[in-house]
């Protein structure tokens, strides 16, 4: 993930210490900060799927609401890298998919191309800090 973040010229910081609820920082100019909480996803069917909860060591699952801004999920499986704001999925599973839905589907689903890490630019990253939207318009 941090690697995909300084490739698109982001300057990225990388939180010293444990127990944030982000694993990485996007400085997004003017006194801006983006929280990344990063995911590792895994397939099931034409879904790529991802935990959108902490567990919290006893504490039961804890949504990342309010505490990140997105999470950053990569797919070891071919690599890809995506940017989801975290009020955009589920509280405790998120689900980007992959392909259209049999029955055609759109409401409620959630594309992974729409979220590609390649669609966002700095000014749109700076919308989800700004006005705290859940699902932004993305370039």
């Amino acid at each position: 993930m941090l690697s995909a973040l300084v490739e698109r010229d982001m300057d990225v910081l990388v939180p010293f210490g444990s127990g944030q609820p982000y694993d990485l920082v996007v400085h997004l100019g003017d006194k801006r900060f983006l929280r990344v909480q990063c995911k590792m996803a895994w397939r099931s069917r034409d879904c790529l799927v991802f935990n959108s909860c902490s567990t919290d060591h006893g504490r039961g699952r804890q949504s990342y609401s309010g505490l990140a801004d997105v999470f950053g999920v990569h797919s070891p499986e071919d690599g890809s890298v995506y940017l989801v704001p975290v009020d955009a999925v589920a509280r405790f599973q998120g689900r980007l998919r992959l392909r259209p839905t049999r029955n055609n589907q759109m409401q409620g689903v959630r594309f992974a191309a729409d979220f590609a890490i390649s669609r966002w630019t700095l000014e749109s990253l700076a919308g989800l800090v700004e006005i705290g939207e859940s699902a932004p318009s993305i370039a």
